[in-house]
């Protein structure tokens, strides 16, 4: 469990091709939740820093909250790598490669659906709350008469056509 609450789905190494001219593999440990995927450095080695010393920075962790994502594309399977990418809303895309045994293409995109399906079903609930909420606020329907009115009658001109008569 992550401290915002979330609940840690899959944990472990992928690799990310990084943005800039070079577009070099680096490692990240990833947390897959049941709102996104985090990307945090490999841990480091822990060595305690100098006495005196400042501690380093906290690594940065970035999110890929499938609110933005869009779709999980699996590009290709070559040797023991299984490439893949990750299209967000903006357009921007992230690719990833890793063990291809550890499906995790597999598992971010069935992690993604769930959440679009959980929020889904929160949007109709919503609406569904709003429209008895209008419907409690709103007078009734008119009263309907209480004896039957008989259907209307077509006006005179119209006969029905016998099977003798028709051309």
């Amino acid at each position: 469990m992550l401290e915002g609450g979330c609940k840690v789905v899959k944990e472990g190494l992928l690799e990310k091709r990084s943005d800039g001219l070079l577009q070099l593999w680096k490692k990240k440990r990833c947390l897959l939740t049941e709102e996104g995927l985090l990307l945090v450095p490999p841990k480091l080695p822990e060595v305690p820093p100098p006495p005196g010393s400042e501690s380093p920075p906290p690594p940065r962790v970035k999110q890929l909250h499938f609110s933005h994502m869009k779709t999980v594309d699996c590009v290709e399977r070559k040797g023991k790598y299984v490439y893949f990418t990750v299209v967000m809303s903006g357009g921007r895309e992230v690719d990833f490669r890793g063990p291809q045994e550890q499906g995790w293409n597999a598992e971010i995109t069935l992690q993604m659906v769930q959440y679009k399906n959980r929020q889904a079903i929160l949007a109709v609930k919503s609406t569904r709350h709003k429209q008895q909420h209008l419907a409690q606020q709103q007078p009734g329907p008119p009263a309907l008469p209480s004896q039957p009115q008989p259907p209307p009658q077509p006006r005179g001109g119209l006969r029905a056509r016998s099977a003798s008569n028709s051309a």
